[in-house]
């Protein structure tokens, strides 16, 4: 394993991620989509097919992946994104079958 990925494996917040590949951020940015921001990261890493050259090289690649997470939610937002499933899910149309609409109703007395 390289000493990179040794090193990111040992990272837990999005700071941490942000100083180690010299990512420059807002503090703001970050309080709000710290999660947002590095569940995106872990997209691009997984669908990025890397190098496989010396660490300085993969520090760069990771740097530009996470680069990418960040600006995804300094032009835009959670919702938009839609990285979780919550988001994914809240679409704000919401349908139902008929069928249950009637099984969810008071039956009728005559």
């Amino acid at each position: 394993m390289s000493e990179i990925v040794n090193a990111l494996g040992k990272l837990s917040s999005a700071e941490e991620f942000l100083n180690f590949l010299e990512v420059e951020y807002d503090q703001r940015v970050v309080n709000v989509n710290r999660l947002h921001i590095l569940k995106r990261f872990n997209q691009y890493m997984a669908r990025h097919s890397f190098s496989g050259g010396d660490d300085g090289a993969s520090k760069a690649e990771y740097k530009a992946l996470l680069e990418r997470a960040y600006g995804d939610f300094v032009k835009s937002d959670a919702v938009t994104e839609k990285v979780f499933k919550v988001f994914q899910d809240a679409t704000g149309v919401k349908k139902f079958s008929v069928d249950s609409l009637r099984a969810s109703m008071p039956a009728r007395s005559l």
